[in-house]
């Protein structure tokens, strides 16, 4: 999906606001995807509870169940590209959202922690296709001088569906009488917890139907009088027989990267690959997730009521959400490198606070009251630090870090890592927490500040190059 430099010059300067608002409504409703992507991220944190005690599980069978979506997101994610190329962007969407209405349908209704898992994996393969076809899509339609701002809008929808996931679980646990187990209209309010997440798949395949096929999709298929009307409403008034001989030309000259073209070096993989991967790894070996799917467990384990720990959970949501709008302003004028280092050391704090916390954690009881409070301070600044770098930085450079050649497939091996990563985090919490809450944070923090020399020493700066410099 690299575009031509004269096509970039080209679309600069042709982009009028007045097509602003049609391409904004354009890339929100395909952001929508990431909309599910970080609601069902988020979701299974409100249900972990009531799964557990409805079906009797271990901590460890209710990581399974949270953590098999990820799993089902690797699928999703491998194939939608591929997918994609034969029957178009919008497709993917729409048949993505009926995964996910179905997955939704299914987890709200389980009989069992098996079927449950089944219904969670399914969910994943469509959120793992969004997570890819958003940002494509996006790309492929957004008018050259305004990409990067309308990149941005996947990230964002990201921390909004955690953030509404969260608000959504505490007014049902509300309507519940504060019970994860309690009745609302025959079912238990995780499953209601579970089952609201049709309403955003609906509006997402809603919303497909609403905006048009990617112009790149349409010319690759001989459809170049439909690609010149989408390009004539999202870019303006240029000369469309000069911009679709563009992007056709740059299609014909992409360079179709494999996984062989990744082999090389000392360690199978080149460098600039395992670069790459180390982002995605640590990004995850810090636990953020950890505080996505299971914080509510995670405050209930330290004498928090399971209504406050909801609205504990909410707030974190919001500062996930602030976090990101730090790094939006700030990616472009820090540079990379400096705001990933500011995250490591602020996360590597914050995790050790946390971990000196629990460590006054005896049994059951709750936290005295100073470690409570720093504790809830700690996990705080560390989504906060988390949302302000590592968030927002990982992906930016994934797509700017590899050299043209092979960055389709390096972006792929990347995007693996980090789902594999996110999985055996998630999978190990709950029992590393039932057997040292303290010395898991402490494993957590070692990673944040790991990832400092990892920088220092190995990640090249990408700020202000162009990305037929990476090499």
């Amino acid at each position: 999906m690299t575009s031509t430099a004269q096509a970039s010059q080209s679309g600069a300067k042709s982009a009028h606001p007045e097509h602003l608002g049609h391409v904004v409504f354009i890339t929100a409703a395909a952001a929508m995807g990431g909309f599910l992507f970080g609601y069902d991220s988020s979701v299974i944190n409100g249900a972990n509870g009531g799964i557990q005690a409805r079906f009797d599980l271990s901590s460890g069978a209710t990581g399974t169940v949270a953590a098999c979506a990820l799993l089902g997101s690797a699928v999703g994610a491998a194939v939608a590209g591929r997918i994609a190329d034969r029957i178009g962007r919008i497709r993917v969407m729409q048949i993505a959202a009926v995964l996910f209405a179905v997955s939704a349908v299914g987890s709200g209704l389980p009989f069992a922690a098996w079927d449950l898992a089944a219904w969670r994996v399914l969910g994943g393969i469509a959120i793992g296709m969004a997570s890819v076809i958003g940002p494509a899509y996006i790309a492929e339609v957004a008018p050259p001088a305004y990409r990067g701002r309308l990149a941005s809008f996947q990230q964002a929808a990201i921390v909004i569906g955690i953030a509404v996931s969260q608000l959504v679980n505490w007014a049902i646990l509300n309507l519940a009488d504060g019970e994860e187990r309690g009745k609302i209209a025959g079912l238990e309010a995780w499953q209601w917890m579970l089952g609201v997440m049709l309403v955003p798949a609906v509006i997402y395949g809603l919303l497909s139907f609403a905006i048009p096929e990617s112009p790149r999709y349409l010319i690759s298929v001989g459809r170049t009088d439909d690609a010149k009307k989408v390009l004539g409403d999202v870019e303006g008034d240029i000369d469309l027989d000069a911009r679709v001989a563009e992007i056709d030309e740059a299609m014909r000259s992409d360079h179709k990267s494999t996984f062989r073209d990744l082999m090389g070096g000392r360690f199978g993989l080149l460098p600039i690959v395992w670069i790459g991967i180390g982002l995605s790894v640590f990004q995850q070996l810090v636990g953020i997730n950890v505080i996505f799917y299971y914080s509510n467990l995670l405050w209930q384990s330290v004498g928090v009521d399971p209504s406050s720990s909801f609205f504990y959970s909410f707030e974190t949501s919001i500062i996930n959400i602030i976090g990101t709008v730090i790094a939006m302003i700030f990616v472009d004028r820090l540079g990379r490198k400096p705001l990933a280092l500011i995250g490591s050391v602020g996360m590597g704090v914050s995790l050790a606070a946390a971990a000196w916390s629990f460590s006054f954690q005896n049994g059951n009881d709750p936290l005295p009251a100073a470690q409570g409070y720093v504790a809830l301070i700690a996990a705080n600044a560390f989504v906060l630090f988390f949302a302000l770098s590592w968030g927002v930085v990982v992906w930016v450079m994934l797509g700017e870090v590899f050299p043209n050649k092979i960055r389709a497939a390096a972006l792929g091996v990347a995007a693996s890592a980090q789902w594999i990563a996110n999985w055996v985090i998630t999978i190990t919490f709950p029992d590393l927490s039932e057997w040292n809450l303290s010395l898991t944070y402490v494993m957590y923090a070692v990673f944040a500040f790991l990832s400092i020399p990892f920088i220092l020493k190995f990640v090249p700066e990408t700020k202000g190059k162009k990305l037929e410099e990476m090499g």
